[in-house]
């Protein structure tokens, strides 16, 4: 069965390829000037966002190397544990929503330190498959668009990433237990 899946999957995606393309001939779509206008437009869009981006990665850089992110972390401590949120997932619980990356850097710590199968382990996992990187996508997507004015979508996005944490710690409480 493992062998069928390999073969499958080996040629999904070129017969993906394959099926657009003679879709499109079939329905009279000049195929290649669509792919070179897509391209185009795809250029010029990631010209718009790379300010954004740039701007972002500063902003995180700094954050994490000031030690602001380790202050923020030993002030919200005691508040968090008193819930039942495990101090340890607070550097991730903070960079998840600035930066995809450096999330997954903390969650290889983390399981390095704890692992994998830990209980720690186990809510950063959790946390980084129930939460988004808020401002990286904020700040590519309105970005390219050119939306300046967040208004509520910042706050609505931040409360869905505390109802993300809160529902993984509660998950992995009942299921795996403390």
């Amino acid at each position: 069965m493992a062998g069928v899946i390999n073969i499958i999957s080996s040629f999904a995606i070129p017969a993906f390829i394959f099926i657009v393309l003679i879709y499109g001939h079939l329905n009279g779509v000049n195929v290649y000037d669509s792919f070179v206008e897509g391209a185009k437009e795809g250029l010029t869009t990631a010209v718009k966002v790379l300010p954004y981006m740039v701007a972002m990665f500063v902003a995180i850089g700094i954050f994490r190397t000031s030690g602001a992110m380790d202050i923020l972390v030993s002030l919200i401590s005691p508040f968090v544990e008193s819930v039942g949120i495990p101090a340890q997932i607070l550097p991730l619980v903070i960079m998840r929503p600035m930066s995809g990356s450096a999330s997954m850097g903390i969650l290889a710590e983390l399981f390095k330190v704890y692992g994998p199968d830990s209980f720690i382990g186990r809510i950063a996992s959790t946390v980084m498959g129930s939460t988004e990187t808020i401002f990286y996508t904020l700040s590519v997507y309105f970005g390219a668009v050119g939306i300046k004015r967040i208004r509520h979508t910042l706050w609505a996005a931040l409360l869905a990433d505390l109802a993300g944490l809160m529902a993984s710690v509660m998950v992995c409480s009942i299921v795996f237990g403390r």
